[in-house]
């Protein structure tokens, strides 16, 4: 068995600085479409002809946006109410029953459930 030597210890040393930096660089990066505490940064679009936003909300105006994780869907100006689940996945009162990624997702599923059709404010409670 070789004698451990200063170089050969070095070497290794190094050799394995260099493993954890590649296995650093190689690990995914958190997901871009979050800010700070995990809450999904804003957006602004026309999907499908419809004027999509979202963006974090403070929870005023008496709405229901408690359900809403501090965050806020519109559908052409009126307020898509959106719920975040347990498993991080969101629903809204138009698809309800199809969990998706992101409130943007939410958004763009009420579009295609509304077929075209005016999303009506909700009523709160």
């Amino acid at each position: 068995m070789p004698e451990l030597t200063r170089r050969r210890a070095l070497t290794t040393a190094a050799a394995l600085a260099a493993t954890a930096s590649a296995v650093t660089l190689a690990a995914p990066a958190a997901p871009a479409a979050e800010h700070h505490h995990g809450a999904p940064d804003s957006f602004d679009e026309v999907y499908r002809g419809r004027r999509i936003q979202g963006r974090p909300s403070d929870g005023g105006g008496g709405g229901h946006h408690e359900h809403g994780g501090g965050y806020a869907v519109f559908v052409d100006g009126v307020e898509l109410h959106v719920m975040r689940n347990a498993d991080g996945t969101w629903i809204s009162v138009v698809s309800h029953y199809d969990p998706v990624p992101t409130p943007r997702a939410a958004a763009r599923a009420a579009v295609d459930e509304l077929q075209g059709a005016p999303l009506l404010p909700f009523p709160a409670n």
